[in-house]
């Protein structure tokens, strides 16, 4: 058990509930004529693409930021600086989660099989970017993005209309505006560090004020794109009440976050957004049963 805990550790297995939410919203969104659930085995395929894919990410980002992660005290104690994790375990954990995702992938369909490679790269080259650019929270962004579009695409197949493939591009869209929000406010903690190393962020580019000014503003674009992403799935009362109270966690997030303070931080980018992407799964799914349920019981 304290073996499993140290791996989970490793790779914050704690932070899956940022992105699986997201993902099971658009499976749910994407299998509406079977009222919803694609069956078991996809859910189960897409859980372990899910896992393996964040897995894979996390666990080279360890890697290539090792030095980096050593000479921070923010995060000098983590299992590779410290000696907890060998170099060695966290190259065998990344390529086999890397073969975990393919693996599932491929038992889910083909479209998914032969995006598997493309998704590994992407959510990959983020942990890079910090070394050639300021934008390095859009790279992860879309590495997170890929979690709705890979979930949808497993439920669908090369079977998406047009229509969907607004709805797909959407939720995906406002996941990337969400993670740059918060990324921005979790970035604040390695301000310094980050300037003193010359390491990219958009932070360090402008500065700790107008970097919180530019992820409230992301998460305002965010809650836009869910409106028009209600709108167009034609989603009813339940949706837009959860809508409303997702901007509401999203304005707390921002008047913690400006507290500055490493605790308040990691409150408002742990616990807050963990709660939004939540509630988002939780209306969508109730937007998506409720008709079939109201059909039934006519």
């Amino acid at each position: 058990m304290a073996t499993v805990r140290k791996w989970a550790e490793f790779v914050k297995f704690s932070h899956t509930l940022f992105a699986l939410p997201f993902a099971l919203s658009a499976m749910v969104v994407a299998a509406r004529e079977t009222q919803g659930w694609p069956g078991w085995r996809v859910f189960l395929l897409i859980m372990a693409a899910m896992v393996c894919a964040r897995t894979c990410a996390m666990a080279f980002n360890r890697i290539v930021d090792r030095r980096y992660d050593g000479l921070n005290p923010r995060t000098a104690g983590r299992h590779l600086p410290s000696g907890a994790v060998s170099l060695s375990g966290a190259i065998t954990l990344t390529v086999l989660s890397a073969a975990g995702l393919v693996v599932a992938s491929a038992g889910l369909n083909t479209v998914c099989f032969w995006l598997s490679p493309v998704a590994l790269v992407a959510v990959c080259f983020y942990s890079l970017t910090k070394r050639f650019t300021d934008f390095t929270h859009v790279f992860l962004g879309i590495a997170l993005a890929l979690a709705p579009v890979g979930a949808w695409l497993a439920v669908r197949g090369v079977d998406v209309t047009w229509l969907e493939g607004l709805q797909m591009f959407l939720m995906a869209a406002a996941v990337v505006f969400w993670l740059v929000g918060f990324d921005l406010i979790y970035a604040l903690q390695d301000y310094e560090f980050d300037r003193a190393h010359k390491l990219g962020s958009l932070v360090v580019r402008w500065g700790p004020r107008n970097a919180l000014v530019a992820a409230f503003l992301a998460h305002m674009v965010m809650l836009l794109i869910l409106a028009f992403f209600g709108f167009v799935c034609g989603f009813r009362l339940v949706y837009w009440l959860g809508l409303g109270l997702i901007a509401m966690l999203l304005f707390v997030e921002h008047l913690i976050a400006r507290r500055r303070s490493l605790d308040w931080v990691n409150v408002a980018f742990f616990r807050m957004n963990a709660l939004v992407s939540s509630l988002f799964f939780v209306i969508t799914v109730a937007e998506v049963l409720f008709p079939f349920f109201r059909a039934r019981r006519g």
